[in-house]
């Protein structure tokens, strides 16, 4: 009976792993099944990079693309990554991911894919490379609500699931959910929501981060409000009028490219046309790295020192 009972706790042990797959996981308007943990993966883009290194999934990787040629590999990224590959600068192609062998694409729709091009789930499919698309991104191809930090964190759950590392993802997503209480719980007192714009880059046009875009979300979280809510995009192109007329109070720059926070701010303070903005008068300027007002997991940390800077006297 002993001999019984040991061997079928040897078949328990065996069977375990296997027990954890599949799983299938939401993407955007599309449910991917995973047979077995990805061996081969390959992320677009800094900040989803950094999602793959917060779950400790460095063994899982064979490299990743899209950082040097948008911005630069900062001091903790390039130590995370530092025994893989960029494999390409700037979007992959399929050749690329192909090459690499990959079995998995971590990316998004304009975070690594563009609608009808060359790399999507649908043309990387018959060659067993499976996609999980960026939440915040599924704007792009579906309908869907404001984006909310509860979008990041269902990114790094789903991670886990697909990466069988489950524990380590519930464990970060429930460290930011404090993190975020705590700012929240100390803002609730503020007056009123800091009238916020977030400038990205741009002279004769702002880009910026309309009502789909995770700085929304991050402002909301901060007590404030984005002045160009209304703008039915996540990034995209406005005129400085809008801007102007609703008067920002703080201006969030985003810290990346060939032109500095630096030169942003400068150009706004010298530029005649913003003069009486309230948040250039007042020198009410943020800076974010590119990093930190994308999706990842340094949101909630900018978070705090958006939240410093909206309500000095509670914060």
């Amino acid at each position: 009976m002993n001999r019984l009972l040991f061997a079928a706790g040897l078949f328990a042990l065996a069977a375990a792993p296997a027990l954890a797959h599949p799983v299938t996981v939401k993407s955007c308007n599309r449910e991917v099944t995973f047979d077995a943990t990805p061996r081969r993966a390959i992320s677009n883009d800094v900040n989803l990079t950094e999602m793959m290194l917060a779950l400790k999934l460095q063994d899982r990787m064979v490299g990743y693309t899209g950082v040097s040629g948008w911005k630069t590999l900062n001091e903790s990224l390039r130590e995370g990554v530092k025994a893989l590959p960029e494999l390409a600068e700037k979007y992959p192609t399929k050749e690329v991911l192909l090459n690499a062998d990959a079995d998995f694409y971590f990316a998004g729709w304009n975070y690594g894919m563009k609608i009808g091009g060359e790399v999507t789930p649908e043309t990387l499919s018959p060659f067993g490379i499976k996609v999980y698309e960026l939440t915040e991104s599924c704007i792009h191809i579906m309908a869907k609500g404001k984006p909310t930090m509860e979008d990041v964190f269902i990114d790094l759950l789903n991670l886990g699931r697909i990466f069988g590392v489950e524990e380590r993802a519930e464990a970060l997503a429930a460290g930011y959910r404090r993190e975020l209480a705590d700012i929240t719980g100390k803002i609730t007192g503020a007056e009123r929501p800091v009238r916020v714009f977030v400038y990205d880059s741009g002279e004769e046009k702002p880009f910026t981060s309309g009502r789909y875009g995770i700085p929304t979300a991050m402002i909301e979280a901060a007590g404030g409000v984005n002045i160009v809510d209304d703008v039915e995009k996540s990034w995209t192109e406005i005129s400085w009028e809008p801007v102007i007329d609703r008067n920002p109070e703080v201006i969030v720059i985003v810290d990346y490219g060939e032109v500095s926070a630096e030169q942003k701010i400068a150009f706004m303070k010298n530029n005649p046309a913003f003069r009486n903005v309230d948040a250039v008068k007042n020198d009410r300027f943020v800076v974010l790295d590119y990093v930190e007002a994308t999706p990842g997991p340094r949101n909630v940390e900018a978070i705090r020192r958006l939240a410093k800077s909206f309500h000095p006297e509670v914060m």
